[in-house]
């Protein structure tokens, strides 16, 4: 009964548009009180703040917030640019050409921030403003990078693998490096779906490939690229952890945006060039650090709130009960993954994927392993199905964001998303039904005793 409660409770305040933390939190509390009031429960009310105090009192989590201050120096500090025309170089030529940099452009970010909206409102900003430049339809462009964006969570390094590892007791590094075929598929999914637009509405070439213009933006952008191969490579290689890449990732991208820039543009000025690369200045450096802070703070209560949330659901041994009714209806693996999939696109569309992910794990993943799912394989599942998430309503972030960077109605956004649904979920089929585009490159790493 008290959970029953306890769960009305929690839907009544989203419907009506409580944050979602506070819904949580609140929730819970109200089992408690209640439970105290009638005696069914001798658990103190002050459990609330202890358990949402050890909810984030992890070393793992550390690796959020430097993980988001680096992508928000990467878009402050110009970076972004360099890594735009590096892709228009490299992709531009082909057919549809803005449609494959767009593609690409977020395959090279997704490597320096582990989020979908930061994509979305950084490079996205670029590729958007630069396909209506050359004539793309409006809704073609917000939707393709919409749907791009969902890349940056897959694609090492990630948030929300970083939260559900946490969550599921499963190993970062083995997640991180499980997230990069998956990753690569959905953006070969998406250039096939561009290719096809193009020669379906006769769109030609963007760019002509030049040799020495590529070599040229490359160089450029060479500093950027090594981002995501240091911060990999030192993970597999044992060299730091995933919380310590956070940093190592953040501590980059504030020299490049500062020092480096800094020499470059002074070493172009004494050649009598005009210097071309974004320096970092104070003033935005503290509006970096105060936005770092922010959705910080919010991912962080997020997570505190699902952590008393998650506590009493285990306490009560519903998460038992629950998993045992799952397997009532799915007792082998296929089925199971079925279920759980048209589930969690569900869910994604009504819960944010931090919270999503935090009252979730426990309850799905023992069955999952009780069903002989390994659990990295079901973390790469989640994480995707929470991301196609992102672009539905009535809580997809990135349809807000690009709601407001394509300066179209949400409407609008979410007519142009709909249609780039279908190559992600055909990415998630195949990752589901395929376990070994998932985990094929961990257990080679880690037969090699690199993982």
């Amino acid at each position: 009964m008290l959970i029953s409660l306890m769960l009305v409770a929690l839907l009544v305040m989203i419907v009506i548009g409580v944050p979602i933390a506070v819904a949580l939190a609140g929730s819970s509390l109200l089992f408690l009180l209640v439970g105290n009031l009638t005696g069914e429960v001798t658990t103190p009310v002050i459990t609330v703040i202890h358990r949402m105090v050890n909810g984030v009192d992890s070393f793992p989590l550390l690796a959020v917030p430097f993980f988001i201050m680096a992508g928000n120096l990467m878009n402050s500090a110009g970076i972004t640019k360099q890594i735009y025309d590096f892709a228009v170089a490299a992709v531009g030529w082909l057919r549809g050409g803005l449609g494959h940099v767009n593609v690409a452009g977020s395959v090279i970010f997704a490597g320096m921030s582990g989020t979908a909206v930061a994509d979305a409102g950084g490079i996205g900003t670029i590729e958007i403003k630069a396909m209506r430049d050359h004539g793309y339809d409006t809704k073609f462009a917000v939707g393709l990078t919409a749907a791009s964006s969902t890349i940056g969570p897959i694609i090492p390094p990630s948030l929300p693998l970083v939260i559900y590892g946490v969550v599921a007791n499963a190993s970062i590094n083995a997640l991180f490096v499980a997230g990069i075929v998956p990753g690569l598929l959905m953006a070969i999914v998406m250039s096939a779906t561009v290719a096809l637009y193009a020669h379906h509405y006769g769109i030609g070439r963007d760019a002509r490939f030049h040799l020495g213009r590529l070599g040229r933006s490359f160089l450029n952008a060479f500093l950027p690229l090594l981002t995501p191969a240091i911060i990999i490579g030192g993970m597999s290689f044992g060299l730091f952890t995933p919380t310590e890449a956070a940093v190592f990732a953040c501590a980059y991208a504030l020299l490049l945006s500062t020092v480096i820039h800094r020499s470059f543009n002074l070493v172009l000025s004494a050649r009598g060039q005009r210097p071309r690369y974004s320096v970092l200045s104070l003033r935005q450096f503290i509006r970096v650090t105060m936005d770092t802070i922010e959705t910080t703070a919010v991912v962080l209560f997020i997570v505190a709130g699902a952590s008393i949330f998650g506590w009493v659901l285990t306490t009560t041994r519903t998460t038992d009960a629950l998993g045992e009714w799952i397997i009532t209806f799915a007792a082998d693996p296929i089925t199971f993954l079925i279920l759980v999939n048209v589930f969690l696109v569900v869910v994604g569309c009504f819960m944010e994927t931090i919270a999503a992910i935090t009252i979730l794990t426990p309850v799905l993943l023992p069955v999952a392993i009780k069903l002989g799912i390994d659990p990295v394989h079901f973390g790469i599942i989640m994480v995707l199905n929470l991301m196609i998430g992102l672009l539905t309503p009535p809580v997809g972030m990135v349809l807000y964001v690009l709601t407001r960077v394509a300066k179209i109605s949400f409407e609008e956004c979410m007519k142009a998303c709909a249609p780039w649904l279908v190559p992600l979920v055909i990415v998630l089929l195949l990752i589901t039904f395929v376990p070994e585009t998932v985990l094929w490159l961990p257990q080679f790493l880690k037969e090699l005793g690199y993982l």
